[in-house]
């Protein structure tokens, strides 16, 4: 059949209109809505990520922080892996770091002191007698500034801050840049930029607490860490210096372990911790993007594999979650949730031996991670 000479240029303008809302419907989108103001009256943004299989993110500007993260189980159906909470009050209030930025300084810095070109500097004291996390507050105490975009892709969101000279003890004027994209293939990548007037330190990372199966305890998740090393640490989890060997310890996870095989153990290190609660060192080959954990979760049939250019990775297996309520008034027990904290070394400041943490004017620092989902 023919078309009619009348008709074709209408069907023409019908058809590339019908191909265009195809083409818009199949890219990744974002979306942002409010989430209520801080205590000190600084609103708070929310952005949904969401690629074309149905995943999603969400991301608030507060700290950063991964408010729920939904990737699909073995049966194709989406569920939630991270935890956190439904209102900005429960996160100024209750949060241990849930899905947070992590700055200056990732971990910990020992009495809260590092010297630097020849000048000693004094940092907020948070964690008994040392420096956790940033301090205070942190950079994920803070509100970023955002901006969505997206392509075929993925879906991102750039968040940036100025972290300003003497905040948290630390010198320089830092500007912090962090994009997080939703990729189609169910990867959360993580990108961190950042410059300095002033010589620093830096150690950025990011703190979600995973559980694949969507509840319950995390102790039947299947992990293996790429990493013959970790630091072994003092009862107030500043690392001794050393590089020990995991193998014959309850740290070996380079054949992949159940994280509650050997949590119990009568280890000097484990009670100090209450549990992992430790730095791996990394069997890196290069300066790229590399292997350094997978878990696998055997009801849902969920994986995540964690890629990056870091030297080290935080374990941390939930040992000081207590119940408290998140999401939907679900309460976060003990043990419910782990992190895989992507990082350079605990410390590193004040140990020579470990990779270092400087930032000069006229350097960039940059880091990249990713977590990626699918399913066995």
């Amino acid at each position: 059949m023919r078309p009619n000479p009348k008709t074709a240029p209408i069907f023409s303008i019908l058809l590339a209109i019908a191909t265009l809302t195809m083409n818009v419907s199949a890219q990744p989108r974002i979306t942002k809505a409010d989430f209520g103001k801080t205590k000190d009256g600084k609103p708070v943004e929310i952005y949904t990520l969401k690629n074309t299989r149905g995943s999603e993110a969400t991301i608030i500007t507060y700290g950063g922080a991964v408010v729920s993260l939904k990737v699909p189980d073995k049966q194709g159906k989406l569920g939630d892996v991270v935890l956190g909470f439904d209102s900005i009050a429960d996160y100024e209030d209750h949060s241990p770091f849930f899905g947070a930025l992590i700055g200056r300084y990732g971990n910990r810095i020992a009495k809260g002191r590092f010297t630097l070109d020849g000048y000693e500097y004094k940092l907020a004291v948070n964690n008994g007698e040392n420096h956790l996390h940033g301090g205070v507050k942190g950079f994920d105490k803070v509100v970023w500034t955002a901006k969505p975009s997206s392509d075929k892709t993925g879906a991102s969101l750039e968040l940036t801050y100025l972290s300003v000279d003497g905040e948290e003890g630390y010198p320089g004027n830092l500007n912090v840049k962090v994009v997080y994209t939703l990729t189609e293939d169910n990867r959360l990548k993580i990108v961190y930029s950042a410059t300095t007037d002033k010589a620093t330190v830096v150690n950025l990372t990011h703190h979600s607490y995973f559980n694949l199966a969507g509840d319950g305890d995390i102790l039947n998740h299947q992990l293996t860490l790429n990493a013959d090393r970790y630091t072994p640490t003092d009862a107030g989890s500043i690392p001794t210096g050393v590089l020990d060997d995991v193998k014959g310890t309850p740290f070996d996870f380079t054949k992949e372990t159940a994280i509650g095989a050997r949590i119990a153990q009568d280890n000097e290190q484990l009670k100090f911790g209450r549990g992992y609660d430790h730095n791996w060192v990394l069997n890196r080959k290069g300066k790229g993007i590399e292997l350094a954990a997978r878990v696998y979760e055997p009801t849902s049939g969920r994986v995540i594999e964690v890629l990056t250019t870091e030297p080290g990775i935080q374990f941390y297996s939930g040992n000081f979650l207590d119940g408290t309520k998140g999401k939907n008034g679900k309460p976060y027990p003990f043990r419910s949730g782990f992190c895989l904290e992507t990082q350079h070394f605990p410390d590193s400041p004040n140990r020579a031996n470990f990779p270092s943490t400087e930032l000069k004017p006229g350097q960039t620092y940059s880091q990249t991670t990713i977590y990626a989902f699918s399913v066995r």
